[in-house]
């Protein structure tokens, strides 16, 4: 007979899901890092045995440590602390009860990507293949919509509709664009989005940002463009920006970057073009009182 503990009372509340396994050091990730194995079809097709390695409670795969009550019944970190140490299944305290055979179990197991059948057809060891998936070419890519925490993934053509739709984002087709941006009190400047355009080029999309944010104490407008793709396909690609007025220019020229990379660490990466405050109201000319920047570009293709 299984220990007994005190029963628990039925509390189960949500609270954002902690991760403590870290996949970059178990023993698995000394293996290579993807290899091919006929074996790993044969597993996914034992559901029963697969299933032992799903969470009963939130139903996503468990990493150690992997919990489980004096009955037996496992169950992940985050839900061990969601229902307040109380097994789900048999009502018992969970306590602290690692199960090492299950742990071991799952260390000997190949699995393919979840993103096999978006192209993905490397196979990957049970605990390598969360980390590899969290990198995938093949997984989706997140909003490009910098001014709100838009949680919005997909594929490009689903990416652009949503942009279109929800975001009500400009789109434009060309490789050559002319961009007028005027606010009205340039002296209030805070770390916010101002604009984001889409173009339609080369068959590809590309994202340009114009933002009014801080370095420092100092504040500054920047433009910067992305590209909606991979890296690898990003560098195929070229861009300049120029501003200017009353006989004076700034130029910028660049690669753009992949929307892999957030929009936040592309901005703090000051990879764009820059202008400071008193600049841009010099370029505006006059009273100082408006901001008025003309921005205009083009984008290309590298031989």
């Amino acid at each position: 007979m299984a220990p007994i503990s005190g029963a628990c009372k039925e509390v189960v509340e949500s609270v954002p899901n902690i991760a403590y396994y870290d996949v970059g050091t178990t023993k698995s990730e000394s293996s290579p890092t993807a290899t091919k194995s006929s074996a790993t079809v044969g597993f996914i097709g034992k559901q029963g045995v697969y299933e032992h390695l799903e969470c009963p409670s939130c139903k996503n795969m468990m990493y150690p440590p992997i919990l489980q009550c004096p009955n037996g019944h496992t169950l992940c970190l985050n839900c061990k602390i969601r229902v307040h140490n109380c097994c789900p299944s048999c009502r018992y305290d969970l306590g602290n009860i690692r199960c090492l055979a299950l742990e071991k179990f799952a260390e000997s197991l190949e699995l393919p990507c979840k993103y096999q059948i978006l192209g993905c057809h490397d196979i990957f060891p049970y605990y390598s293949k969360l980390k590899h998936e969290q990198h995938c070419r093949f997984r989706p890519y997140s909003c490009p919509y910098s001014g709100s925490d838009c949680s919005v993934t997909g594929y490009i053509p689903t990416l652009i509709a949503h942009l279109k739709d929800d975001h009500k984002v400009d789109m434009h087709y060309g490789c050559t664009f002319n961009h007028r941006y005027v606010k009205s009190n340039p002296h209030e400047v805070e770390n916010a989005t101002w604009m984001l355009t889409v173009f339609n080029c080369f068959g590809k999309h590309f994202c340009l940002h114009f933002e009014a944010f801080q370095i420092g104490m100092a504040p500054v407008y920047m433009a910067f463009l992305r590209f909606m793709g991979d890296d690898s396909e990003a560098k195929k690609f070229g861009y300049s920006l120029e501003v200017g007025a009353n006989g004076r220019k700034l130029i910028w020229q660049g690669i753009p970057r992949s929307i892999r990379d957030s929009h936040r660490k592309v901005r703090d990466s000051q990879d764009g073009l820059i202008i400071q405050r008193n600049l841009a109201l010099f370029f505006s000319g006059g009273d100082r009182l408006e901001l008025k920047l003309r921005v205009t570009g083009r984008i290309w293709k590298e031989e």
